[in-house]
């Protein structure tokens, strides 16, 4: 009875079970099924964003001046000086680019690779495009097509192509750190405008003036080469170059990225109070420095131009950073533009009175104009009492011994000769820093650059 009752119950079970694992069976096969399809996608997946990471290393390797081909707008009767300038920041073997001229100069170097100076490249004939401002310089068509011109020299491996005159004085070090900032694979167009409001006005704020220099990223001045021409037909009437560069790319609806590194310096005279409170951001071009003063008292412009270098040879990305800082002791305020020079005011400021730049220079046109004095940022006049004035200190001299870098100031003489109280007694100042470097993403920022211990200590020190 017992073996009738299981065999029944055997059979039973076995007739249920068989189906069952027929089911199991089915969703083992799918499940594995499920898992290797999402593992082949899975696998593929990582496969693309390896390859695309790779491409990306190669694309975004750090942006060098051999990325960087030059334009430089000249003429042959300015070139035989002006190419001075140009002596200062071009390193032959690294940079790439053209001066163009009307035509090939006589002293032209025979040897391209051991000449101090870009080669010479003879502008195209313009004579087809017409010109109707009146009282301009036709050649303003021929500095225009610079930029076509120079994308025509086809060089490979090219992010940017920056454009300047022959009296545009670039600092080569620090272009590479503010155009690091931006996609050069995506269209750009980077520069700054004029010092005076109303050579804004007149020609645009939102264009870049040719003579600070200006950036052009890859793709956009491909496209842009290939429009040009067809382009400056529509703006006879504009005046310079700089303004059919700018009206192209507006046509193409690119606008400008404002760096205010590049610097068209329209003004006239001593301009030691615009270098002495720069913006907070690298020094990328100084332009029309034959029309001003030297920027060093007791040089030529061309020794004074040295001497900065020198300073920038040691740390580039912190030349003329302004740093302000307080004396408690003698209740000073101390303004210092590393590698320029350093002003002591006598008594307390507050920080908003610190950095307004003295109006040390001229505006750049003789005009009763009310606006020709007017700036495109705030100014303080200078007292007419020279001994109301903050005491100015000179770049002298700079060292680094690895761990640091010790710079000096000498003062500078002022017509002062009734008040001869600190901080007038003071013969140098030295200033203890660390080089600047800054990332990718840190170019507009600068981090104060010594304690306030090691300035007073130094201070003490020169008025003892």
């Amino acid at each position: 009875m017992f073996s009738k009752i299981k065999i029944p119950f055997l059979q039973l079970f076995n007739k249920t079970q068989n189906p069952s694992r027929f089911i199991n069976l089915i969703l083992m096969f799918s499940s594995l099924c499920i898992i290797y399809l999402l593992s082949s996608l899975f696998l593929v997946g990582t496969s693309k964003i390896v390859s695309r990471d790779s491409s990306q290393q190669d694309v975004y390797e750090p942006t060098s001046l051999e990325h960087i081909v030059f334009g430089i707008g000249s003429n042959n009767k300015s070139w035989s000086k002006r190419k001075e300038y140009v002596k200062l920041w071009w390193k032959p073997n690294q940079m790439r680019g053209c001066v163009f001229l009307e035509s090939m100069p006589p002293d032209s170097n025979s040897s391209i690779d051991s000449s101090p100076l870009p080669p010479v490249c003879v502008s195209g004939d313009t004579s087809r495009f017409r010109y109707t401002y009146r009282g301009g310089l036709r050649s303003a068509i021929r500095v225009a097509r610079v930029v076509s011109e120079t994308v025509a020299l086809n060089h490979s491996d090219v992010r940017w192509f920056v454009f300047g005159d022959d009296d545009t004085v670039f600092f080569p070090e620090n272009l590479v750190k503010t155009l690091s900032k931006y996609d050069h694979e995506l269209w750009y167009y980077i520069g700054s405008n004029s010092e005076i409001f109303e050579q804004n006005r007149f020609f645009g704020f939102h264009m870049a003036f040719g003579g600070a220099g200006f950036a052009i990223s890859y793709p956009l001045a491909k496209v842009l080469a290939k429009t040009f021409d067809s382009c400056i037909e529509r703006y006879p009437h504009l005046y310079g170059s700089d303004s059919r560069v700018f009206s192209c790319l507006t046509e193409l609806g690119v606008g400008l990225t404002h760096e205010p590194g590049f610097h068209q310096v329209d003004v006239r005279g001593d301009i030691s109070g615009l270098l002495a409170s720069h913006p907070l951001t690298p020094l990328v071009s100084l332009h029309h420095l034959d029309l001003t003063n030297p920027i060093f008292p007791n040089m030529t412009t061309m020794k004074a131009l040295e001497h900065l270098l020198k300073a920038t040879s040691i740390d580039s990305q912190r030349i003329l950073q302004q740093t302000v800082c307080y004396d408690p002791w003698f209740s000073w305020t101390i303004s210092v533009s590393w590698g320029y020079a350093i002003q002591v005011h006598s008594n307390h400021l507050l920080l908003p009175d610190a950095l307004p730049v003295q109006a040390t220079f001229r505006p750049w046109k003789k005009s009763g104009n009310a606006l020709a004095g007017a700036y495109a940022f705030k100014t303080k006049q200078l007292h007419p009492d020279p001994c109301r004035r903050p005491t100015a200190f000179f770049f002298d001299d700079a060292s680094s011994d690895g761990d640091g870098i010790q710079s000096k100031y000498k003062k500078a003489y002022q017509n002062c000769s009734y008040d001869m109280g600190s901080p007038r007694k003071l013969e140098e100042i030295k200033v203890f820093s660390t080089k600047l470097d800054l990332g990718i993403k840190q170019v507009w920022l600068v981090v104060p650059f010594f304690f306030l211990h090691p300035m007073k200590l130094c201070i003490r020190k020169c008025q003892d």
